[in-house]
């Protein structure tokens, strides 16, 4: 029995140390992202989405990266782009973007794996969508699509609905520092930080305690088999191929893979196997139900198989090309062994951004923000059904975005007739 307690307790130490290690860098991430969605408006996203070019698609990719990282609100929010007319591709792009090209991850590999993680996260990304361009292109008809559409209109729940579907930017004139830090600017801040903390909190500790639990457990020589690790050319084949399979039955999603995937690079996976890894977020178990009832079964599996054909491009490419310029790390050093917390610059960073968000919390709790927390899971068709008389209350919610979250506001996203609502209301 203590054996039991000691192991329990040494998995809990590494999920621990590893919380420890990259809390600061999680709130300057989200701090950073919600200061984006604070002034960009998800109707003006939209507008910028309409076919597949590929100076749209870089668009996509880089509002997305700019907007989310929560998988399933990710998910759910290319849903809405699509449905309110951007393009299925450029959606797909979007989704990428805000799952696999935010801030915080790029941090977070940078702490726990080396800056070269990062830099082959961000150049794999783009790698992947122009892949799974060519390959919608290839094989994707638009007969598909539209049924996708169909089924897309349906409006089926999945996960996280509310709080994809919510629009808190800051309307009005000024310049881009002028309204963040007007007041109702700092309340939209406040709501969108706690809501992606919320929206992302419950895989993070998934994550990070699967992580500590298989590298106090799983001896590394299981991994150095599987992933065959002794012969580097074989390896660096296998990799990739096997490293969205991890992923996609590990059921851990959006940044909280990351630990995971430090616990895999120190057990032998290749350098690519771990960017393919990161990216099969997208493919786990709960999301490709949440594809089947978004579009259907056909395309889901479309999705399934374009997808991780994508990842796994994108994992040869960059070790290839990682691999010719020298950039692949020798030492498989990743941060999961270190227990116990020393009082370094860690240390400072983690109580200053915890002030920082204490800070956000207090305003967000104080701005009325417990409602909207209720309403994250909520309907994606919260504004289809004309049920709650919010066109009387398009030009409150357009005026006054960072009252108290009232009803009508957190409503007010959603409706087709909404964006044009909007934008009329802007010019009078």
């Amino acid at each position: 029995m203590s054996t039991m307690m000691g192991a329990i307790g040494h998995a809990l130490a590494l999920a621990g140390s590893m919380t420890w290690e990259i809390l600061w860098a999680l709130i300057l991430g989200f701090a950073l992202s919600a200061v984006v969605q604070a002034v960009v408006r998800k109707s003006t996203i939209v507008r910028l989405l309409g076919d597949d070019k590929p100076k749209t698609l870089a668009v996509a990719a880089g509002l997305g990266a700019a907007s989310s990282s929560c998988s399933y609100a990710a998910v759910a929010l290319a849903r809405s782009l699509f449905r309110k007319g951007a393009n299925f591709t450029a959606a797909m792009a979007f989704e990428i973007g805000s799952t696999n090209l935010v801030v915080e991850l790029g941090i977070i590999l940078a702490l726990l794996m080396g800056w070269q993680f990062t830099a082959a996260e961000f150049v794999g990304g783009p790698i992947m969508i122009v892949v799974l361009a060519v390959l919608f292109r290839l094989f994707v008809r638009s007969r598909l699509i539209d049924e996708a559409r169909v089924q897309a209109d349906q409006g089926i729940a999945g996960s996280m609905e509310g709080h994809a579907a919510m629009d808190m930017s800051v309307q009005g004139e000024g310049s881009f520092v002028r309204r963040l830090f007007s007041g109702p600017g700092l309340t939209s801040v406040s709501h969108v930080f706690v809501m992606e903390w919320a929206a992302i909190l419950r895989d993070l500790i998934i994550g990070l305690l699967i992580a500590g639990a298989i590298a106090a457990w799983v001896p590394n020589a299981f991994w150095e088999n599987f992933f065959l690790a002794d012969d580097p050319t074989w390896s660096a084949i296998w990799g990739p191929i096997v490293g969205p399979v991890v992923a996609i039955v590990s059921f851990v999603c959006s940044i909280g893979n990351v630990p995971l995937a430090a616990v895999l690079w120190n057990g032998g996976i290749s350098f690519g196997g771990v960017v393919a890894f990161i990216f099969a977020d997208l493919l786990i178990l709960p999301i490709l139900n949440i594809y089947r009832k978004y579009y259907g079964t056909r395309m889901m599996l479309t999705l399934l198989a374009t997808f991780y054909v994508s990842m796994v491009a994108a994992g040869y490419l960059v070790e290839l090309l990682f691999g010719a310029t020298g950039l692949i790390p020798t030492q498989r050093n990743a941060m999961v062994m270190e227990s116990g917390i020393s009082w370094n610059y860690t240390t400072w960073l983690n109580i200053v951004f915890l002030l920082l968000a204490a800070g956000l919390v207090l305003r967000f709790v104080r701005t009325g923000g417990i409602p909207m927390l209720r309403m994250m899971g909520g309907s994606p068709d919260a504004g289809h059904d004309g049920g709650h008389g919010h066109e009387g209350h398009t030009s409150h919610d357009h005026h006054q975005p960072g009252l108290p979250a009232n009803h009508d506001h957190v409503h007010h996203y959603h409706r087709e007739s909404d964006d044009e609502d909007h934008d009329d209301l802007g010019h009078h």
